[in-house]
């Protein structure tokens, strides 16, 4: 229910940040009484899609604390988390990336993300099943593996594709939804209700079309992030991780952080074109291929 309510509170916050901006920016109405004013439509689209998207990757951090549970790291209560603390600072200085945050949510599940702002303003989180299921090896590279998407700058790149997409997925939808409010429903004078019917129904084709290119993109990155970790932590601790992964099921993380872990649900025939991440004994055999 924490979840929930934290996902709805911060989308609608989200919609009111960007609306006030546009009225500050002084932004016209893209619909007129005359047609679509393509211009400000553009602009309202770019301002809504790339807005949502940064303002969720500005709080992506603060979000992932609160969602999650997450504890951070401040000082080493024990050996454990001082080897936590340890692995991510000399990973991260390997990458020649900035400290990030380490921290610690508490699930029986093995799963662990990486999320922040920048290369320099990450959080590295793994999760109390983790430590338990994996070994020290098996468990440094899943943190390599982690710190592999924060070096690659994959949250930042991830980010603006989404922007992109939700801009074209905006402004294709209000230009086929006035194309057929005009031509086909043969409205006259101001805006029809095929306008808003067809508009909703375009954004969510178009929207699951997104979806697509996203997950596609996501995928991608993970086998660049698998051979990150292997080359931080040793491919064969690599390839073990992610055997190990594949004996024990791990959860799927909640939406928003679920592109940035190390696993993701397996799938097959369509529902593949949605999956964040490859099947595992893709990413395995892709790693076993990698020439040393």
């Amino acid at each position: 229910m924490k979840r929930i309510f934290l996902f709805l509170a911060t989308n609608m916050a989200i919609v009111l940040v960007l609306s006030i901006t546009m009225r500050i920016l002084g932004v016209e109405p893209y619909l007129t009484a005359q047609g679509l004013n393509l211009t400000s439509l553009l602009i309202f689209a770019a301002v809504m899609g790339f807005g949502g998207s940064l303002i969720s990757l500005a709080i992506s951090k603060w979000m992932a604390k609160k969602s999650m549970g997450v504890r951070v790291i401040e000082t080493p209560s024990n050996s454990t988390e001082f080897w936590l603390v340890e692995t991510v600072k000399k990973y991260a200085a390997d990458a020649g990336i900035g400290m990030p945050e380490v921290g610690i949510f508490d699930t029986p599940e093995a799963n662990a993300f990486a999320t922040g702002m920048s290369k320099n303003n990450a959080l590295v989180a793994v999760s109390s099943g983790l430590l338990q299921a994996m070994t020290r090896a098996e468990a440094e590279a899943v943190i390599g593996h982690e710190i592999a998407h924060v070096a690659n700058g994959d949250m930042v790149t991830l980010a603006l594709i989404q922007g992109v997409v939700n801009t074209f997925v905006m402004f294709l939808s209000r230009v086929i939804g006035h194309t057929v409010d005009k031509l086909i429903f043969k409205t006259e004078r101001g805006t029809g209700p095929a306008f808003f019917v067809t508009m909703i129904i375009a954004e969510m084709v178009l929207g699951v079309l997104a979806s697509i290119i996203v997950m596609w993109f996501s995928r991608q990155r993970e086998f660049r992030a698998d051979r990150g970790g292997a080359s931080l932590a040793g491919k064969q601790n690599m390839i073990g991780a992610l055997e190990r992964l594949g004996s024990l099921h791990p959860a799927p993380l909640p939406e928003k952080m679920a592109a940035f872990g190390i696993s993701g649900g397996g799938a097959s025939g369509i529902k593949r074109l949605f999956m964040t991440h490859p099947p595992l004994e893709e990413r395995i055999a892709a790693l076993r291929a990698v020439q040393p």
